[in-house]
């Protein structure tokens, strides 16, 4: 590609990002108004504090002065997403072949690890939608308010009609649902799927980015998870509001304390109140992430000391060499040191434990996939005939089936172990 033509390309994707900007302004107006409200309306119900607004403008101002962003969202817009994916594992790769490494699939082999294939599903993930009103530096989902990906009814009710056939409550193994996204709360199915969850009796996780319970006309969403007996994983990469600005954008750090408090005031985080609090750390640079059991002492006593902060459990997750996190190791030229890190911390304790072997992640249109990190890559099940949820009558039909591998999974196995259930050894 031309310099002129990426020039011209990066030019289209600031005047949309502005174009956005401004309907978000207008939409926000009319949003403060609504929720204003809905707010006075509810009297003395636990809300949001009074004159929040929305993060989304900001949110957007800081994409559009985001050169890297911005060159990222014009190569896509010329090449499209799928064969930024492509370029994306080539490089992968190619940083494997220099290392000398071998595939992933013949790692675990030599080191003796279990047959990498799917036992019994205890988790199912859902991926609600993508939009979300924040644009983090890491996201391997690349979520931002630019999206407009969300799940249909359709699908949604499809994904209860399996929890149900599947759930322990009625003879199945799946005892949690997980609720990701995007900020899975802003999507128009959220809500429909807490209550039919709970409904089915099975544990319900909802990754919350924390900002989202500020945002207008989510005045009441603290007290609905709370009703709701959700178990809240709320994204906090660091307890320092200069690292997590940095890594999740201008303002987060402070509303996302505000929305902890609001969480720990209708009793997560609380003892004996049963409504489990964990956050979720993430490195800010070519490292991995340390184990929990160190790393969790100083959370809980600066969140404490600081702010009078609560919460059960940290969960430390490494980052994948995928989407924006692998974007910006190409830019920067680290890519190749960042694999070498990931091979040459390769615990096989760790891969014993992957969140592939008893998860099934789905996504937003009903896709199937054995986890998140493959969802966004577009790397389904290996299996034929197994692609929808409206391919399957049950989850117990992918049982013994084998697991898609590629050269980011070592992602997963390096140090501790990465999943989102935390660390895997």
């Amino acid at each position: 590609m031309s310099a002129c033509l990426a020039g011209m390309q990066t030019c289209n994707s600031r005047q949309l990002v502005r174009q956005q900007l401004q309907r978000s302004r207008q939409a926000a107006g009319g949003r403060r108004h609504c929720a204003a409200t809905a707010s006075a309306a509810a009297g003395s119900r636990q809300g949001a504090p009074p004159g929040a607004t929305s993060l989304v403008p900001e949110t957007l101002e800081q994409l559009a002065a985001d050169e890297e962003l911005q060159q990222l969202h014009a190569r896509a817009a010329e090449v499209g997403q799928a064969a930024l994916t492509r370029e994306e594992a080539k490089l992968r790769q190619r940083s494997l072949d220099k290392l000398g490494a071998p595939p992933f699939g013949q790692v675990l082999k030599a080191a003796g690890c279990k047959l990498l294939v799917r036992g019994p599903a205890a988790i199912l993930q859902l991926n609600t939608g993508l939009y979300c009103n924040q644009a983090c530096r890491h996201c391997h989902v690349e979520s931002s308010p630019m999206r407009t990906e969300m799940m249909s009814r359709e699908v949604a009710e499809r994904c209860m009609q399996l929890l149900a056939a599947s759930c322990t409550a009625n003879g199945g193994s799946v005892h949690t649902l997980d609720l990701t996204g995007g900020a899975p709360e802003l999507t128009p199915q959220f809500r429909y799927l807490v209550q039919e969850g709970r409904r089915l009796g099975v544990e319900v996780i909802d990754r919350c980015n924390l900002t989202v319970l500020l945002e207008p006309g989510q005045e009441g969403l603290a007290q609905f998870l709370a009703d709701h007996r959700v178990r809240v994983v709320a994204s906090l990469p660091c307890y320092s509001s200069d690292n997590v600005n940095k890594q999740r954008g201008g303002g987060v750090f402070e509303r996302s304390i505000k929305g902890l408090q609001m969480l720990n005031a209708v009793g997560y985080g609380q003892p004996g109140s049963g409504l489990q609090l964990d956050l979720v750390y993430n490195p800010g640079g070519v490292f991995l992430a340390p184990p929990q059991s160190k790393l969790e002492p100083a959370y809980k006593q600066e969140l404490a000391d600081n702010f009078g902060i609560q919460f059960n459990s940290l969960l430390c997750l490494n980052n994948m060499p995928i989407k924006r996190w692998a974007d910006h190791l190409v830019k920067e030229g680290r890519l190749e040191e960042y694999m070498q890190l990931l091979v040459d911390s390769f615990n096989p304790a760790a891969a014993d434990g992957l969140m592939c072997r008893d998860t099934l992640s789905v996504g937003w249109d009903g896709s199937l996939y054995d986890c998140d990190f493959n969802q966004q890559l577009g790397l389904g099940l290996p299996r034929p005939g197994r692609r929808t949820i409206f391919d399957l009558e049950s989850l117990d039909e992918l049982t013994g089936d084998a697991i898609a591998v590629d050269s980011h999974c070592f992602g997963c196995t390096a140090g501790a172990g990465s999943g989102c259930q935390g660390s895997t050894s």
